[in-house]
């Protein structure tokens, strides 16, 4: 099996960063930060149900393609924020080695 290169997501994070300044006619990505967070979070939502969609198909190849479609969006709106996947990756691994029902628990009463 292939390995994928691990760098493609600081090439987007720098990308989706670029397209902040770009033409909304031009670049999709500068359409959707044009159109605010109202329709990147609508996005997302859409892709999540289209990959829940997918996995109920058992379609693998389809499943992975609409899951880089979800991956792709939440990135674009994180990136809105000024966050990237390195936050998102810190996060993880602040919860690496903690029970998920434990870290569940603490965000819930805001300790986390």
């Amino acid at each position: 099996m292939n390995t994928p290169n691990t760098h493609i997501l600081e090439r987007l994070a720098a990308s989706l960063e670029q397209r902040k300044g770009a033409d909304p006619k031009s670049s999709y990505v500068a359409s959707l930060y044009a159109r605010g967070v109202d329709v990147m979070a609508r996005k997302v939502g859409e892709e999540a149900i289209e990959t829940l969609l997918a996995a109920k198909d058992g379609d693998r190849l389809h499943l992975v393609q609409e899951a880089a479609d979800l991956w792709f969006h939440v990135l674009v709106l994180l990136a809105h924020f000024g966050l990237d996947y390195r936050d998102i990756l810190a996060e993880l691994e602040r919860r690496e080695g903690v029970s998920g029902i434990e870290e569940k628990s603490a965000r819930s009463r805001g300790e986390a």
